[in-house]
């Protein structure tokens, strides 16, 4: 069966949304909240090819991902889309098809799939301790090259134009794999954790790459973001432009004062949207003015 024929939602079962604000730091809360189905996008697929698709990741295994791209044409600017701590539900695949409806091809993998479906765990504790604390940087990084290969083998997306650009837990993936993939033009973090505790798992965290990074960043922070203090951003600021990288002192960092984590998760009430449509035009001009259009 083609992929491009069912939804997303068919092939693998999702819950669309159902959290509510989070914070990180070096613990993370998180408080279970109805969705706000009165702000939540839906952009329609019409005029995409987008659904799910599987990637072969470098060790020989199948993962899922969400591809959204317009229905004709080729040679379209890619993103690759990284997930929440939640996974690859409704929001990442509307993230996906919003690129798509303005000419990009966007590529949104399952990083956490070889734990099982993240969007069906309710309770915050066995995210943190079944997912995220057992997906290792390292696996990341791979997945998301498999990723990009599988973009480059469609045929349709020019890998001259490669972005990538993520949100809370894939906020800081984002950071690392700018500085891991010499091929990234540009990258976009939403507030992405600066701090996690280093471990085997997470042994480098957004400051210690600054000197590595290959395109330049734009970093969006919420300045009410409980789990990441000002400090924390002012600090990752000062090492950008201190680091003699042209990519990392290239990068910004804008932060929205009153906006809490996530603003930009139309689904929970973290929303924002003053900021989270001022941090769209952010992103899409970041990805225009360093080529990656």
């Amino acid at each position: 069966m083609d992929g491009d024929s069912i939804s997303f939602d068919h092939i693998v079962s999702r819950r669309h949304a159902l959290f509510g604000t989070a914070a990180f730091g070096t613990t993370f809360a998180l408080a279970v909240q109805p969705i706000q189905a009165q702000t939540m996008i839906v952009t329609p697929s019409d005029g995409l090819t987008a659904g799910a698709v599987s990637v072969k990741t470098k060790d020989g295994k199948e993962m899922m991902a969400y591809r959204a791209m317009p229905a004709s044409g080729t040679g379209f600017g890619t993103i690759l889309v990284v997930q929440e701590i939640f996974g690859v539900h409704a929001h990442i695949a509307d993230m996906c098809r919003r690129f798509a409806k303005l000419g990009y091809y966007a590529i949104a993998p399952d990083l956490y799939f070889r734990k099982g479906d993240a969007t069906k765990v309710s309770d915050i504790q066995t995210l943190l301790k079944d997912f995220v604390s057992q997906t290792p940087d390292e696996q990341v990084m791979g997945d998301l090259d498999s990723t990009a290969a599988f973009a480059k083998g469609e045929g349709k997306a020019d890998m001259s134009k490669l972005g990538i650009t993520g949100f809370c837990w894939g906020g800081r993936i984002t950071w690392l794999y700018d500085a891991h993939n010499p091929a990234i033009k540009a990258a976009v973090a939403w507030y992405g954790p600066l701090a996690y505790r280093p471990s085997p798992v997470t042994p480098k965290n957004p400051p210690d790459v600054v000197k590595e990074l290959h395109g330049p960043m734009l970093g969006l922070y919420g300045g009410a973001d409980a789990g990441i203090p000002l400090e924390l951003v002012e600090k990752m600021r000062a090492a950008l432009k201190a680091s003699g990288n042209p990519a990392a002192m290239k990068s910004e960092i804008h932060v929205y004062p009153d906006a809490p984590h996530a603003f930009n998760a139309d689904y929970r009430p973290s929303y924002r949207k003053e900021a989270a449509e001022d941090g769209w035009k952010r992103c899409l001009a970041w990805f225009k003015a360093n080529g990656v259009t």
